[in-house]
């Protein structure tokens, strides 16, 4: 299959294919059953500063399986100083894996050494922007590696903010040279909650910059969505993802699902459900010059 309007990466990262995240409740049938999964995404800190099962299961799959590294404790936009026992904890788990990719969001979560277990938004100006580039090129430096950064999805904004949230992406991707995790259930979950354009928020991504990204589902409240990762994508997020991948070519994609979570059968066909609208983008993009032979012909 050729993908459509292939795009270069920044990054000498495979595409790993189509994956789900590894949760406990997976963790018998994983074993036992060995599905035929292209990938793996771990929540960081959930092995971070665990032994026991948990990571004897993780270094069985790991052997079997590409692992790809996901935080929710980095705190990039913090303005605490840099956690260094941190990074070396993420720094041993990634080598241990062999981790193909690791990444985190765009948020603060905590001050003055306190975590408040929650990705909070940030405001979005030049000296914000200038704190987090900093920031950024510090983490890359200490792991040696590029540092992925998921957009999130929010609920409220700061008036300070100068700058979209996508623009701030873009320019942060560019001027600290990392790579981004495009979420595209919190592209519209933040769309919704804000009353911005999710399209335009996709087309402003730089796509050489992508290194994977990620699908969920979520719970509309009618006057707000909350990023729940609790059920199916609707089909306004998987047009979304369309978009992207036309923009791309497609990249590494991630099914989400970390509440009221199925059997892993359930989740794994979301996954392959992208691996269906790539493939359907490609043959679009290759009817029209099958169509000329024909009529040549």
């Amino acid at each position: 299959m050729t993908p459509p309007r292939r795009t270069k990466s920044r990054f000498d990262i495979p595409d790993l294919g189509f994956g789900v995240g590894l949760r406990t409740v997976h963790f018998g049938h994983v074993l036992e059953k060995k599905p035929k999964v292209d990938w793996f995404e771990i929540v960081s800190e959930n092995f971070m500063d665990t032994g026991g099962r948990p990571l004897w299961v993780l270094d069985q799959v790991a052997e079997r399986y590409p692992i790809g590294m996901h935080g929710v404790s980095l705190s990039i936009g913090t303005v605490d100083p840099v956690d260094f026992d941190y990074l070396r904890k993420l720094d041993a788990l990634a080598k241990r894996v062999k981790a193909r990719f690791v990444s985190d969001h765009l948020c603060w979560c905590g001050i003055a050494g306190r975590n408040m277990h929650d990705l909070l938004p940030l405001p979005y100006t030049e000296e914000c922007l200038a704190h987090c580039v900093e920031r950024v090129k510090i983490v890359q430096d200490f792991l040696g590696r590029p540092l992925v950064l998921e957009n999130p999805s929010s609920y409220v904004e700061f008036k300070s903010s100068r700058m979209s949230e996508w623009e701030f992406l873009a320019r942060l991707a560019e001027e600290a040279d990392c790579g981004l995790l495009l979420d595209l259930n919190n592209v519209y979950v933040s769309s919704f909650n804000h009353g911005f354009d999710p399209f335009a928020y996709v087309d402003a991504i730089p796509p050489e910059r992508v290194v994977y990204y990620h699908v969920a589902g979520h719970t509309n409240h009618g006057t707000h969505i909350l990023d729940t990762h609790s059920d199916h994508a609707i089909e306004a997020v998987w047009k979304l993802y369309e978009r992207a991948c036309e923009l791309s070519g497609g990249r590494s994609t991630l099914y989400e699902w970390d509440e009221n979570i199925p059997a892993f059968g359930v989740v794994h066909a979301e996954a392959l459900k992208a691996k269906k609208r790539l493939e359907k983008l490609a043959r679009k993009s290759e009817a029209p010059k099958g169509r000329h032979a024909a009529r040549a012909g």
